[in-house]
């Protein structure tokens, strides 16, 4: 396990390899294929599920080198915690201190008591035409998505973190 502390940039791709979202985060810790960032919102957004998130919210970042998902754990300005939010991606690439991964669209809203909700089905549906996504890729992101929620579930790791 390493500990470090530099500004990454991390970067959500679309499948054509385009970046639909850029930001920096504090890479903080290392375990194995397991990168976890911390970032602080620098502006105020307003998120059509997560509602709005505060300048000064905290969001701890897990990312796996080898795993097709990302957790995202939200704390609020004062330290409380918010909630989590998980993307389905493609196992992110890191190097030059640049991580990028490419956004498989669907994501899980999960609250403060555990329950959940899958966002995006129609947005991942619409895109695998698009950008004609193979039947095994298909396959391999609801295999993940069954996983992620078996993982919400028995609040493994990092659901255990609050």
């Amino acid at each position: 396990m390493m500990k470090s502390n530099q500004k990454i940039t991390i970067n959500s791709l679309k499948f054509d390899g385009k970046i639909q979202r850029t930001w920096k985060a504090d890479l903080i810790q290392t375990r194995d294929s397991l990168l976890i960032f911390a970032g602080v919102f620098e502006n105020e957004i307003s998120h059509p599920e997560l509602g709005v998130i505060r300048r000064g919210t905290i969001s701890y970042e897990y990312y796996w080198l080898d795993r097709w998902y990302n957790i995202f754990r939200f704390h609020e300005p004062e330290g409380d915690f918010r909630n989590y939010y998980c993307n389905l991606n493609m196992p992110p690439k890191f190097e030059k201190k640049v991580l990028d991964y490419i956004d498989m669209d669907i994501d899980v809203w999960v609250s403060k008591d555990f329950s959940y909700e899958i966002l995006d089905l129609d947005e991942f549906i619409t895109n695998s035409k698009k950008y004609s996504y193979s039947e095994d890729l298909q396959i391999k992101v609801f295999q993940t998505l069954d996983e992620l929620v078996n993982l919400i579930k028995i609040k493994g790791f990092p659901f255990s973190q609050i």
